[in-house]
């Protein structure tokens, strides 16, 4: 059994939620400051999630948030997704410290079972090919790839699983 504490999102976490974002986005290469704009959402998680009809939850380990991750409402952002059944898994984060430990699972695991409880009948998310250990929790979770896309900081690739 994990030590990690899974809690929903609180108004305190704000900073930590960021730092977090950063370092476990360059730890594969991921961050790119000049589109940095577009995670305005985690300045705003309460907003833009909990008020939103969706959820975002972190977990802690020994009082550090070391994992996080939300699901999102696929018709309250844009992401080519208008089914009212369908939401999107987002900012799934672990601390490259803390990687491989199972807290990405624990995560996923309790957005699911939030998503069914709020009504979603299907998750959509995505990632990128040099994400190879998400590709592999999402995987393991039945996760199926639907689609790639060019975006301008890269190829997406697009999942989906029925809940």
């Amino acid at each position: 059994m994990s030590d990690l504490t899974v809690r929903r999102y609180e108004a305190d976490d704000e900073d930590a939620v960021w730092d977090l974002h950063e370092r476990a986005l360059r730890d594969v290469g991921a961050y790119d400051e000049e589109y940095a704009h577009l995670d305005a959402d985690l300045r705003r998680v309460e907003s833009a999630y909990l008020d939103a009809g969706g959820t975002f939850l972190v977990g802690e380990l020994d009082g550090a948030l070391v994992a996080m991750g939300a699901v999102q409402s696929a018709t309250a952002i844009d992401h080519h997704e208008s089914d009212p059944a369908a939401a999107v898994v987002r900012r799934m984060r672990v601390d490259p410290d803390h990687q491989r430990q199972g807290y990405g699972s624990e995560i996923l695991r309790e957005l699911e079972a939030r998503a069914v409880e709020l009504g979603f009948e299907r998750l959509v998310l995505d990632t990128t090919p040099r994400q190879q250990a998400a590709i592999g929790l999402y995987e393991s979770f039945g996760y199926r790839e639907v689609r790639r896309e060019e975006t301008p900081t890269g190829e997406r690739i697009v999942y989906e699983k029925r809940l």
